[in-house]
């Protein structure tokens, strides 16, 4: 079993957001993705932002959302915020 499990995740990363808004991430899809990204930023060169010794980076990427030091952006703000991505380390 894997730990965090997608529900975990689905619920870490919409945990913020207000009662009216849409969720950020509504199928295991959207995790995949978003998980993804994050683990090709690591591969790239980016910076880990939790311990990462002997870890591969999908598994890296898994433990910064889930721990909250890596966030996902709404589609529609992606483009606008592209440049702050590589500051923030922000999906």
């Amino acid at each position: 079993m894997i730990h965090p499990s997608y529900t975990e995740l689905m619920e870490v990363i919409n945990g913020g957001a207000e009662i009216d808004d849409e969720p950020l991430v509504t199928s295991r899809y959207s995790v995949v993705l978003a998980t993804s990204k994050r683990a090709r930023q690591l591969i790239a060169g980016k910076e880990a932002m939790v311990p990462s010794s002997g870890k591969k980076p999908l598994s890296t990427a898994v433990e910064e959302i889930y721990k909250g030091k890596v966030h996902i952006l709404p589609e529609e703000t992606e483009v606008e915020v592209e440049e702050e991505i590589t500051e923030e380390n922000e999906i």
